[in-house]
């Protein structure tokens, strides 16, 4: 059976393209369901007008499938409620120059 940690380990390596970051440390993943040979990830976008919905939903989902166990995976985004920079990982705001 695969396991969440094996999920997120394979989310990180999907990599924003415009910031560098993976969108794990990006805050852009708020849920990841296992079920049996199906994952389905709820996730956002930095901005509702953001261009690369169909690049992450593409990314995530060719990334997952290389694990053995899975067949499908959903990919929903999601606004509610809206990215912001707290969602970040300290390591990432400190890459891209956040301040707390």
């Amino acid at each position: 059976m695969v396991s969440q940690d094996q999920i997120i380990d394979k989310l990180r390596e999907c990599i924003d393209p415009e910031l560098g970051v993976n969108i794990i440390d990006l805050g852009l993943i708020y849920s990841v369901n296992i079920e049996g040979p199906r994952i389905n990830v709820l996730m956002t976008l930095t901005t509702p007008g953001c261009p690369l919905d169909s690049y992450f939903v593409q990314d995530i989902t060719s990334k997952l499938k290389t694990i053995k166990g899975i067949s499908d995976v959903s990919v929903e985004l999601t606004f509610d409620p809206p990215w912001a920079p707290a969602k970040m990982s300290q390591e990432s705001k400190d890459l891209l120059g956040f301040v707390n």
